[in-house]
């Protein structure tokens, strides 16, 4: 039998963490480990300063007490599996993870994490169309069918990536029948604002709450973005790899260091 683990950075109580488990376990034995509370835009971070311990929630499902969701990833190949399983998927994250957002992002980071140990992994969310959108009024089902889609893919095929990479996949904020298919994507170009807002507690103490910024891009003239794929009523897959080294700009650093 296929051994899937899953994540996310919504929490262990996430609706779209739920989703995801119906989606996939037609494919195989699904594992969850999630963290206990949300880690959103906690980014590839992992717990190094403070113990951390799996809570049995059912069979097979496992949050890790404040744990982030490379911890989840990183420690459960380490005390649940005595051999890789063959396939990780971080999601369905409520909300999008487009553009730079994805350095932010949590949920890619579980998959970012199995890319890491030589996992085939993706990540998946769910768009909406405003940050005061209903989830449960969007549902998760373009999601579900696109999440079986990719892995059974995966699974019954090959992993189109090499080591150390991994797919972003964004679902756009449409109905299954009005999805249009699949579009092959690069990362976009943000536009961030600043929404810290200053507020004071009973004691008269400033602090502040970081707001959620609207997806405004900035468009290029090949329009082949997530974004632009996601405005277009398509599913944007990216291929991510972690080599962050920027190779056309060695050569120029090699003339300037001189």
């Amino acid at each position: 039998m296929r051994e899937i683990l899953i994540t996310n950075d919504d929490g262990f109580e996430s609706e779209g963490l739920k989703a995801l488990k119906e989606a996939l376990s037609p494919l195989g034995r699904v594992t969850i480990v999630a963290p206990t509370m949300n880690k959103s835009a906690c980014g590839h971070s992992l717990t190094l300063s403070r113990p951390l311990r799996f809570v049995e929630i059912d069979d097979d499902f496992f949050k890790l007490d404040n744990g982030t969701p490379s911890d989840c990833v990183y420690l459960a190949l380490h005390a649940l599996y005595n051999k890789k399983p063959d396939l990780i998927v971080s999601g369905i994250n409520k909300g999008a993870n487009m553009g730079e957002d994805i350095t932010y992002s949590g949920t890619a980071a579980g998959a970012m994490e199995a890319a890491i140990h030589h996992i085939p992994s993706f990540s998946i969310s769910q768009v909406c169309k405003d940050k005061c959108q209903n989830i449960e009024e969007l549902g998760f089902e373009l999601a579900k069918k696109t999440a079986f889609e990719i892995a059974k893919k995966i699974l019954e095929g090959s992993f189109p990536l090499k080591e150390r990479k991994f797919l972003n996949i964004n679902v756009p904020p449409i109905p299954l029948n009005k999805c249009k298919g699949y579009k092959i994507t690069r990362a976009g170009f943000r536009v961030y604002g600043n929404d810290a807002h200053l507020h004071r507690n009973p004691r008269g103490e400033e602090y502040y709450w970081l707001g959620l910024h609207p997806l405004k891009w900035i468009p290029k003239e090949e329009r082949d973005c997530d974004f632009e794929a996601i405005k277009n009523g398509y599913i944007s897959i990216t291929p991510i790899h972690l080599d962050m080294t920027s190779h056309k700009d060695i050569e120029k650093l090699n003339d300037w260091i001189k």
